[in-house]
């Protein structure tokens, strides 16, 4: 109803006769009567309890009436129908008051939820409708103004006047629409309440009518010579006021504003430049223009990604305050993070991204049970994964977001900037932890097997040779009274000595086993294999041990080391690969040596956790400084490699040397994890 009324106020209008032509083409309500109602009506669809959709339809309704009863009276008054001009100016004139009291008051009053901000704007809802009341009476009973005050050919005359108000009309008519200007200003106020009150979502929401009715409310007081940007400007309204009570794709307003304000200095600037240069150019080559023209675009092509950049980061800084470039914020994380000690590394990086975010709090969460965090995140914390190149290495918590103007583009530009530098603080203090473990560990492992040894030599070495020592004094008191007896003794110490010496082997062997040095490295770990695979009869399993370097010199730990972990990894293929080849390879490097066990069995386990055996192996690796890393096979088996670094050691003999292990994701196992 309502486009079909203002579409024909535009075809009556331009049938209108010149002297009853309206002065513009156009009005703020010819756009107000096509746009809110449908506006309006599309709201009302989705939330037909919301008042405001209704208070669309219904002004937007208003002015189309207005606009249409307008463009009638001035038809009717051409024909000569003076009296039914009167009558709908009347009606065009109350229907405008209508309309533009709904719009231009009720709706940024009651937006975006349908209720006052507090009960207090109730008297500027009853003064409000009181100015705008006196406004349409005003206007119905205007007495008749004389012939010089209208450019018309005739007066159209008002059945409602009162001639009493002559002297005095203009006067209480001017008072009355400076009072409904006021009151439209005193509206607007309303949306600046909510937006100040409001927290960073309900920012965002009113952010976009507050600034249409803003720009809207300055066009009103600059008058009618600004009547055509105010007709364009009236039709966003309305999309304004829906993507706000419908919460509807949000943009950040931020966003456009900052690029409006680049995109205006890079013209200013650019036209400057050009223009500059070109007079100067002009000046010194003055018969060659087009050497003007190339000098000026070739300067301002140089200068326009620097300027573009500079005012970037000056809108950002006047729109969001010291921390609105991300760029200069990653710029303070790196100096933060190589100023401060290793451990309060992550500290920093927590309390850098509060500070650039401008949130109540923030939080790392690094995957192993390491916590740090700045402020109070909420009990919802917005979560976003780190991962480092491909490796989810933690959790970065965000709070809800403090008192600033336009938070969401922003904080998605220094989110994205910064989560790379987060993620590699988060994965070096990862790093830094695991070690640790893997240091404590070590230590404890060490201290045990101390403790078992002095277990075994005094429980066992101990009390043996002290029994064996009584018998060899009461075997040479007997041995002259009762040489049978002393020799019954003896043939007991002979037994104990062997008891004795079974002993010693085993805890030399534990400590570094003998095939080492009887065999060396490369056949006794042939041995190893091919005899732990045949003890639970899979002797048709073959092993296949290839050496590459020198092996001969090598530190005694690095081979201890290298014989245990591959005992370990032969171990688990016995137990769980039902491989048939297994190969071991045992390569010297310049600065290490990498031992290699290979098997063609099943793999492992997507679903697989490491077990003793396997955190035996990465510890022995950890201990001298190397890595261990188990891999599944592409076309089937598993792989096993540990690198155990020689260098260090062989400068440094008997020095504990520790060091991380390299990193690993998914089916790949390193020594650190």
């Amino acid at each position: 109803m309502s486009l079909f009324a203002v579409v024909a106020a535009f075809l009556i209008q331009a049938r209108l006769p010149a002297a009853w032509r309206p002065n513009v083409p156009a009005t703020p309500d010819h756009t107000a009567g096509l746009a809110f109602p449908l506006v309006g009506a599309f709201v009302v669809s989705r939330r037909p309890r919301l008042v405001v959709g209704w208070l669309m339809c219904a002004g937007g309704f208003a002015a189309a009436i207005s606009v249409a009863t307008a463009m009638l009276m001035f038809h009717a008054a051409g024909a000569g129908s003076l009296d039914a001009a009167g009558v709908l100016r009347i009606v065009s004139t109350t229907a405008w008051a209508l309309g533009g009291g709904t719009l231009a008051m009720l709706v940024p009053l009651l937006s975006p939820d349908g209720r006052l901000p507090s009960p207090r704007w109730r008297v500027h809802l009853v003064v409000s409708t009181v100015v705008f009341a006196t406004l349409a009476f005003l206007l119905a009973v205007r007495p008749k103004p004389p012939p010089a005050a209208l450019p018309r050919p005739t007066v159209i005359p008002n059945p409602l006047k009162i001639e009493a108000l002559a002297p005095v009309h203009a006067q209480l008519y001017e008072a009355a629409y400076l009072a409904m200007e006021v009151c439209v200003v005193v509206a607007l106020l309303a949306l600046v309440t909510r937006f100040r009150r409001g927290d960073p979502a309900t920012r965002r929401q009113i952010a976009w009518p507050l600034v249409a009715f803003a720009i809207y409310i300055v066009f009103l007081l600059l008058g009618d010579d600004y009547w055509a940007p105010a007709v364009v400007w009236t039709g966003l309204i309305p999309v304004a006021v829906m993507a706000s009570v419908l919460r509807y794709r949000l943009f950040g307003i931020d966003t456009v504003i900052s690029r409006a304000f680049v995109a205006a200095g890079l013209i200013a600037a650019v036209s400057g430049v050009y223009f500059g240069v070109g007079a100067v150019s002009s000046l010194l080559v003055a018969e060659y223009h087009q050497v003007a023209g190339l000098a000026a675009a070739l300067f301002s092509g140089a200068f326009f990604q620097p300027m573009r950049r500079a005012l970037q980061r000056a809108v950002d800084r006047l729109m969001y305050g010291p921390v609105g470039d991300p760029r200069l914020l990653a710029e303070r994380l790196t100096h933060e993070v190589r100023r401060a000690d290793p451990a309060e590394a992550l500290g920093v990086v927590v309390e850098v991204v509060r500070d650039g975010l401008a949130v109540d709090g923030a939080a790392v969460r690094v995957t192993g049970g390491l916590s740090v965090q700045s402020g109070d995140t909420g009990p919802a914390p917005r979560e976003i994964s780190l991962v480092w190149h491909g490796e989810p290495v933690g959790h970065l918590l965000i709070g809800r977001p403090g008192a600033r103007r336009f938070a969401a583009a922003h904080d998605e530009r220094v989110i994205a900037t910064l989560l790379p530098y987060v993620a590699d603080v988060a994965h070096a203090t990862r790093v830094a932890a695991d070690l640790q473990r893997s240091r404590e560990r070590i230590l404890a492992a060490r201290e045990e097997e101390r403790r078992r040894l002095r277990r075994d030599l005094h429980d066992g070495l101990g009390q043996t040779l002290g029994a064996m020592a009584m018998t060899i004094n009461i075997a040479r008191i007997s041995i002259k009274r009762a040489p049978g007896t002393a020799d019954d003794l003896l043939k007991d110490l002979h037994s104990g000595m062997e008891a004795v010496t079974g002993d010693i082997r085993e805890l030399v062997y534990g400590l570094r086993p003998p095939a080492l040095d009887d065999l060396g490295l490369a056949e006794a770990v042939r041995q190893l294999a091919e005899a732990t695979l045949a003890t639970i009869g899979e002797a048709g399993t073959a092993v296949e041990v290839t050496v590459d370097g020198e092996l001969g010199d090598l530190p005694a730990a690095v081979e201890v080391a290298a014989y245990r972990i591959t005992q370990e990894a032969v171990t688990n293929v016995r137990r769980h690969a039902g491989a048939s080849t297994v190969r071991i390879a045992l390569v010297r490097e310049a600065a290490q040596f990498v031992v290699g066990v290979e098997d063609d069995g099943v793999g492992l386990r997507p679903d697989g956790r490491a077990g003793v055996g396997t955190s035996s192996m990465r510890e022995r690796a950890a201990e001298l400084g190397g890595s261990c890393v188990i891999t599944s096979r592409r076309g089937g088996g598993t792989l096993v490699e540990a690198r155990l670094p020689t260098t260090a050691l062989l400068a440094e003999p008997g020095r504990d040397q520790v060091a991380p292990g390299s990193s690993g994701q998914g089916r790949v196992v390193s020594a650190r994890d």
